[in-house]
């Protein structure tokens, strides 16, 4: 039996399994990942699925994060994201694999005729209720536009970016799955303790969050402070959770969402 990303989806205790414990084949490498990033297939119990495979051996050192701790941001977005009811971060655990302990994420099959959420468009045919974030050109010196839909989905995700800290959201780090839900991927450079967003997702920079993502950071401080805080400790230092907390708290007193920061690149780049 084969399973696309939607049925695991949902049946989250099963998808963890399969990722956990099921057999490792490994298909190929994604090429435009800057750290070594290996599709895989998964089998268990006559059940398989595709994966998301990152060993921690092949994460390249960066300047602001420690080394090896990429794959266990991962795995604590996932934990967050799940915490949350939302179900942003397809399923993701840390496994050994054939290069190694990593992390191994469902894969997200986009459909062929899904409707892109973000990209650059052309400047004069911005789409209805789409936000513009930047500005930028062709080499021909044709005007184009960054810009994301203004989409309650998008939302909360720009919500969790504000939450974990997100340092790379990338327009290409959004998928659209074939149950029309959307799932953010690649959450390496997360929960420094050091304020580090960058997003292409700024169209509600300033604005009041919606009530239903205020319901959720009551209850996900609670949850930190509790046994998600215990679950995160595995993968996160102390200092680590506790600015987690610290943020969860500001966007609860503030009600808003987040400014773009002055003193650090509000957008990743590439953007796309």
């Amino acid at each position: 039996m084969t399973l696309s990303g939607l049925e695991p989806l949902r049946d989250g205790d099963a998808a963890l399994r399969l990722l956990r414990d099921g057999t490792l084949d490994l298909e190929g490498r994604l090429v435009d990942a800057s750290n070594t990033t290996l599709r895989g297939i998964l089998t268990l119990d006559g059940v398989t699925a595709r994966c998301v495979y990152k060993p921690v051996r092949g994460e390249r050192p960066l300047w602001d994060f420690p080394d090896g701790t990429l794959a266990g941001r991962e795995v604590s977005a996932f934990l967050v994201s799940d915490a949350t009811g939302w179900g942003l971060v397809p399923p993701t655990v840390l496994r050994d694999g054939p290069f190694g302990p990593g992390s191994c994420q469902l894969w997200i099959d986009e459909p062929a005729d899904a409707e892109p959420l973000v990209g650059f468009v052309p400047a004069d045919e911005l789409p209805p209720r789409w936000h513009p974030i930047a500005a930028a050109r062709d080499d021909d010196g044709v005007a184009y536009a960054l810009a994301h839909a203004d989409d309650p989905r998008l939302a909360r995700l720009a919500v969790l970016d504000a939450v974990i800290n997100n340092a790379d959201r990338k327009g290409g780090h959004v998928l659209v799955g074939s149950d029309d839900r959307i799932y953010g991927v690649d959450h390496g450079v997360s929960f420094h303790v050091e304020g580090k967003l960058r997003t292409v997702l700024w169209g509600w920079a300033g604005k009041q969050l919606p009530p239903d993502a205020v319901e959720m950071l009551d209850g996900l401080a609670g949850q930190v402070a509790g046994a998600l805080g215990d679950e995160l400790a595995d993968h996160l230092t102390i200092s680590e959770i506790a600015e987690l907390a610290s943020r969860i708290d500001v966007l609860r007193k503030t009600g808003r969402f987040p400014q773009p920061p002055e003193d650090w690149p509000a957008v990743p780049w590439p953007p796309m």
